[in-house]
């Protein structure tokens, strides 16, 4: 059974202008899965990720991290960011250095590493989101792409147990959302837990193997993505809408080209597996 990392009961922000984001949120976050946080604008999201790195305090409830209690003091707070980094939406919030190296430096360095042992963190960090090319540029000529992954580099290089993320594919391209999703499944294929939130229902569905849906502050479902996304009910009272490899599938079932007992594609190389069967099937029907 895998570890829990964070236990959080009854989870309540709010904020100064009277605010409530977040209300009596319950959740547990096992070690090294890859979740998806869905909702709109005003669901939660990035509050509930911001109390994850201690950065926001509860106004009611309790966090657990490891089984201990997160406390606010300085050196509760340093002590629970070694183990959990955030990326924030917006990297020129979190790139200040004069170049890129510098900038991924800048975390190990502080955390009171060996010179040696910063220089492999970084080097092995670059190596892990493909900046090593554009280690020397300074940081504010490079494109939104380049620059969350550099982002990403400079937590990862501080080598925490989980890594979160507020909208990373925000901004981007087709073709910069894969690299920023490839090099976290990268990561979490190393040991890491991603957490990370997204208006993206497509790329949730078929990243994760955990999707919170929130809505108003609270959590309106929580599991696998096949399994959250059948309550359709509770998808449409978030405003989302279904993923589109699910919606094809069930028009096809619908259609009776697959059984409803079929298992739900989860991405469209499966989708396509399945079509290309049928296919199969009726040319070895027709020559028989």
């Amino acid at each position: 059974m895998q570890p829990i990392l964070f236990d959080i009961e009854n989870l309540t922000h709010c904020y100064a202008d009277g605010t409530i984001a977040l209300r009596n949120l319950s959740l547990t976050v096992k070690q090294g899965k890859k979740i998806a946080i869905l909702g709109n604008n005003g669901a939660g999201k990035s509050t509930l990720l911001l109390h994850l790195n201690g950065i926001l305090q509860p106004t009611n409830g309790t966090i657990r991290f490891k089984g201990r209690e997160v406390k606010y003091d300085r050196k509760s707070l340093l002590s629970l960011r070694k183990h959990v980094g955030i990326v924030f939406q917006d990297p020129d919030s979190q790139l200040f250095s004069a170049n890129v190296i510098q900038d991924i430096a800048f975390g190990p360095q502080n955390l009171g590493l060996p010179k040696e042992e910063v220089l492999r963190k970084v080097e092995w960090a670059m190596e892990q989101t493909e900046t090593t090319e554009f280690s020397d540029k300074p940081t504010h000529f490079l494109s939104l792409g380049q620059k969350k992954r550099v982002a990403i580099a400079g937590v990862l290089a501080m080598d925490p147990e989980i890594i979160i993320l507020d909208e990373p594919t925000a901004g981007l391209d087709s073709y910069f959302s894969k690299q920023i999703m490839n090099v976290l499944d990268h990561i979490q294929k190393q040991g890491k837990t991603i957490i990370l939130s997204t208006h993206d229902v497509n790329l949730a569905y078929q990243w994760a193997d955990e999707i919170i849906i929130m809505h108003d502050g609270e959590i309106l479902c929580y599991g696998d993505p096949v399994t959250v996304f059948k309550q359709a009910h509770l998808i449409r009272k978030a405003h989302l809408d279904a993923p589109w490899v699910m919606e094809t599938f069930q028009f096809l079932v619908q259609e009776k080209f697959f059984s409803s007992n079929e298992a739900i594609p989860q991405n469209k190389e499966e989708l396509f597996q399945k079509i290309s069967s049928i296919k199969s099937w009726n040319l070895g029907k027709i020559s028989g």
